[in-house]
């Protein structure tokens, strides 16, 4: 089944709002954390605005979508130095425009750019439009995405320029109140006015965590082994899927021993129906893995946060320890190893 795309003149209202957004350039006065909301004029849904680039390295602005979206935004923004990774903003529901170099734009954009007759020069000079949904990789736009990003530019433009004259614009009265720009219809014309919006924290979604009974008994009887295994639940950066169709990404379950450095389990896995529920199949995994290895470990070294949570109930069972590590050298070896059979 293909996939639908933007009318040409869907890209060119969105050309048009992505090229005065470069003009204006709000991110010389505005934090990634100034979030304000505007609303979908077609679902109603609220999408929330992040501009980025006060650094000076990368020129976007990010439309997270629903209060998931803004939910994880945050989440994101307290995980400590390098945790917040790709990975992290793979498992986002989100659209954006970033202003790139020639050679990141693939040929579908370079196509739209020459139908629209418009010119880019330099570097950052390029506006890339691209779809995040967990799961699956960063893709061009479909027209319903198009439009609401092109409305949510345009709003944009008209609060950040308010903003650079009054800074208390996004202060707001209660901690999860948000200024959303809402449209209603007055004849003809679509009029937007400001309004403010309470959007509570989303309840972390609760997911049962598949487990093997007649597996896990049978991993209690293994013996244990004296090394510690290195664990880690991860994007393989590869594109899978049929031709026509938008592409996933697989996530990886590795087990490494730690002295020799050798790869003791691999497991494959996709995204069904969220991340959350990905990640509820690592402990089966890893049960499934013990067997085929005939060992049990008696530690098990993990880096990403995340990991000592999903895999507790199960340590328990098993009787096996959980280190949380700064590094795994031995895993990081193998990865590099895995991800140049890629590439």
């Amino acid at each position: 089944m293909s996939e639908a795309r933007p009318s040409l003149e869907e890209w060119r209202r969105l050309y048009e709002a992505a090229i005065r957004l470069k003009e204006v350039a709000p991110w010389e006065w505005m934090e990634e954390t100034d979030v304000f909301g505007v609303q979908d004029p077609e679902t109603q849904e609220l999408g929330f605005v992040s501009i980025m680039g006060l650094l000076g390295q990368h020129f976007a602005l990010a439309l997270y979508l629903g209060a998931e979206g803004l939910c994880r935004f945050w989440g994101m923004q307290a995980e400590p130095g390098e945790m917040a990774s790709a990975e992290s903003m793979l498992a986002v529901r989100e659209l954006q425009v970033s202003f790139e170099d020639r050679d990141l734009l693939q040929p579908e954009d370079r196509a739209v750019i020459k139908q629209l007759g418009l010119t880019f020069r330099g570097r950052q000079a390029w506006p890339l439009f691209r779809s995040y949904r967990p799961g699956y990789f960063p893709w061009f736009l479909e027209p319903a995405e198009a439009r609401f990003l092109a409305h949510a530019i345009e709003q944009a433009i008209d609060v950040v320029l308010r903003y650079r004259d009054s800074p208390d614009l996004l202060q707001q009265p209660g901690e999860y109140d948000y200024l959303v720009r809402v449209p209603h219809q007055e004849g003809t014309a679509l009029v937007w006015e400001d309004r403010i919006v309470t959007v509570p924290p989303v309840e972390p979604e609760l997911v049962a965590v598949p487990m093997d009974m007649r597996a896990l008994e049978a991993a209690k009887r293994l013996p244990r082994m004296s090394q510690a295994l290195e664990v880690d639940f991860f994007v393989i950066p590869i594109r899978i899927g049929t031709k026509g169709e938008r592409p996933r990404y697989p996530y990886s379950l590795l087990l490494v021993e730690t002295s020799l450095g050798l790869v003791c389990g691999h497991q494959l896995f996709e995204v069904q129906t969220s991340v959350e529920a990905t990640w509820a199949l690592v402990p089966l995994g890893l049960v499934r893995e013990f067997l085929n290895m005939k060992m049990l470990p008696r530690r098990v070294r993990v880096m990403s946060p995340y990991l000592p949570i999903v895999l507790k109930p199960l340590s328990q069972e098993l009787g096996f320890e959980i280190e949380l590590a700064h590094e795994l050298p031995a895993l990081q070896r193998a990865k590099d190893s895995l991800f140049g059979t890629f590439t």
